[in-house]
C-alpha cells in the first residue's frame, strides 16, 4: 500500500539530516514519557490508593495503547503527508500531557497517559520510514544507531529524570516539565518538516482496528492480572486466550484484505526470515529492557535496598548513557560486518547480565547492582541497532511503512508484556503475600528474566551472517 520515496516522483529533500533530526528530537521527548513515572510508581501507589499491579498500568497501559494504535500508521502514512502526521502526533501528545498534569485521580491520570501514547505511536513509524527513504543503504546502520537513542535510551534514562524531579517536586512536574519540550519540538517540526510523498487514500477497516485492540489488550491485561488472581471476575487465562483469538482473527482478516490491497497492516514482511528472526530477538530483548531494567530494577532499588527515587534514577543512568553512546558506533560496525558478529556476543552478555541480576538480594551493594546493569546494557547495545537495521533493511521499499509499523507495534507490546509479566511474577513470588513485590519476589522475577536471556542466546544463532539486498 505504501509508496516508497523512489516512486513519488518528487526530488529528495535538500536537508535530510534536518528532517531526521526534527523527528528524532520529537520522538525522544515522547518516548521519554514511557518510563519517566517508573520511579514514582511506589509513591503513586500510596497517594492514589491503588496496588502495585494496578499502578503499573501507567507504564504498561502507555505501551499497550501504542501497540494498538501503531498498526494503523501504515494506513495513515498512505493517506496523509508526513507533516500532517507529525503535527497531529505532537498536538495529541501535548493534550495528553496537560490531562496528566491536572489529573485529580488514577483514572484521569491513566486516561492522560493513554492520550500521550496515541501521539507517540504516530511518530515512531514515521521516524523509521522517513529515515529508510532518505538515507542510502550503506549508511543505514549508523542512522539506525541514532534512532536507538529514541527507542532505547529515552526509556532507559526516564527513571533518572523522574527521580530527579521527585527529589524536590511533585510527580505532576514530570508532565509540566515535559510540556515546553513538546511544544518546542512541535514548533521545530512546523518550521522544518516539509517532505513530499504520494498519498493513496483508502478506507479504514474499523474491524481490523477493533480486533487489534482486543487482541493486544487481552494479552497484556491477562498477564497483568495473574499476580492478583481473578478476584471473582474473569480468570486471567481466559483473558489471555481471548486476546490470542482476536489476534488470530486479525491476522486472517489482514490476509484476506491484502488480496484487494486494503489491509490495515500489510503482513508480507512476516514472510521474510531475516525480518522474523530480528523481530523475535527484539521482542525477547525488550521484554527485559522495559520490564526488568526500566521498571523492576528501580522498584528493587527502592523497595529492597531502600534507595530514594533520585538515587534509584541515577543508578540506572550509566547504563542508559552506555546504550546511547554505543548506538551509532555499533550501527557503523553493522554497515561493515552485518548483524551476526554483533548480535550473538550481545545476546551472551545480555544473558550473563540477567544471570547476575538473579543473584541480587537485600545484601547486594548498590555499586554491584549498577555494575550488573552496565553489563546488561552493554549486551543490549550490541543487539538493538543491528536488529532494527537487519529487520527493516531486509524489506523492499514498498514495505517500509508496514514493516516499521509491525516492528514498532511489536516493540511496544513486548515492553507492555514485560512490565506486566515481571511485576506479576515478582508479586506472586513475594514471601509476604502482599500486592507489592518484596526481595523474594524480585529474585524470582530476575531468575525468570535470566531464562529469557538464555532463550535469546539460542535464537541469536539464527541471525544470518551478512545482510542480503532487499528484493
Amino acid at each position: 500500500m505504501t509508496t516508497s520515496a523512489t516512486q513519488t516522483g518528487h526530488a529528495p529533500p535538500s536537508r535530510p539530516g534536518v528532517l531526521i533530526g526534527v523527528l528524532v528530537s520529537a520522538a525522544f521527548v515522547m518516548i521519554l514519557s514511557e518510563t519517566v513515572l517508573t520511579v514514582a510508581l511506589r509513591e503513586l501507589s500510596v497517594e492514589l490508593a491503588v496496588p502495585a499491579t494496578t499502578v503499573q498500568w501507567l507504564t504498561s497501559g502507555y505501551l499497550l495503547t501504542m501497540a494498538v494504535v501503531i498498526p494503523t500508521t501504515g494506513y495513515l502514512l498512505d493517506r496523509y503527508t508526513p507533516r500532517q502526521v507529525f503535527l497531529a502526533s505532537s498536538w495529541i501528545f501535548v493534550a495528553g500531557t496537560v490531562i496528566s498534569g491536572v489529573a485529580p485521580g488514577f483514572e484521569v491520570l491513566l486516561a492522560g497517559r493513554m492520550v500521550q501514547a496515541v501521539g507517540t505511536a504516530l511518530i515512531l513509524p514515521l521516524l523509521m520510514t522517513t529515515s529508510l527513504r532518505l538515507v542510502p543503504e550503506k549508511s543505514r546502520g549508523a542512522t539506525m544507531g541514532t534512532i536507538t537513542v529514541v527507542v532505547a535510551v529515552a526509556p532507559a534514562i526516564g527513571p533518572t529524570i523522574g527521580g530527579a524531579v521527585l527529589s524536590g517536586l511533585s510527580w505532576r512536574w514530570m508532565f509540566w516539565l515535559v510540556l515546553p519540550l513538546s511544544l518546542a519540538a512541535l514548533a521545530a517540526g512546523a518550521r522544518w518538516l516539509h517532505l513530499d510523498t504520494v498519498r493513496r487514500p483508502a478506507p479504514l477497516d474499523v474491524t481490523s482496528v477493533l480486533l487489534a485492540a482486543i487482541g493486544f489488550g487481552g494479552l497484556v491485561h491477562g498477564l497483568s492480572t495473574i499476580g492478583k488472581g481473578s478476584g471473582g471476575g474473569v480468570p486471567p487465562w481466559i483473558t489471555v486466550l481471548a486476546g490470542l483469538a482476536a489476534l488470530a482473527l486479525f491476522v486472517g482478516r489482514q490476509q484476506r484484505l491484502q488480496r484487494h490491497d486494503r489491509a490495515l497492516l500489510d503482513l508480507r514482511p512476516f514472510g521474510r526470515r531475516p525480518f522474523v528472526v530480528a523481530l523475535a530477538l527484539t521482542v525477547l530483548m525488550l521484554l527485559t529492557l522495559i520490564g526488568v531494567a526500566s521498571v523492576l530494577l528501580p522498584l528493587y532499588l527502592q523497595t529492597v535496598l531502600g534507595a530514594s527515587p533520585l538515587v534509584a534514577g541515577l543508578s540506572v543512568l550509566p547504563g542508559g548513557l552506555l546504550l546511547g553512546l554505543l548506538g551509532r558506533p555499533v550501527g557503523a560496525l553493522f554497515d561493515r560486518h552485518g548483524a551476526r558478529p554483533l548480535v550473538v556476543p550481545g545476546a551472551v552478555l545480555m544473558a550473563f547480565g540477567l544471570g547476575l541480576f538473579s543473584m541480587m538480594g537485600p545484601g547486594t551493594p548498590l555499586p554491584a547492582a549498577i555494575g550488573f546493569h552496565l553489563v546488561l546494557m552493554l549486551g543490549m547495545s550490541l543487539m538493538l541497532t543491528p536488529l532494527m537495521a537487519e529487520a527493516l533493511g531486509s524489506l523492499p521499499a514498498e514495505l517500509y511503512a508496514h514493516g516499521s509499523a509491525s516492528l514498532s507495534a511489536t516493540q511496544q507490546v513486548a515492553g507492555a508484556m514485560g512490565t506486566a509479566l515481571f511485576v506479576s511474577v515478582a508479586t506472586l513470588g513475594s514471601a509476604s503475600g502482599s500486592l507489592s513485590p518484596d526481595a523474594a519476589g524480585m529474585q524470582v522475577a530476575f531468575t525468570a528474566a535470566a531464562g529469557v536471556g538464555i532463550l535469546t542466546v539460542l535464537v541469536s544463532l539464527l541471525v544470518r551472517r551478512r545482510p542480503a539486498p532487499a528484493d
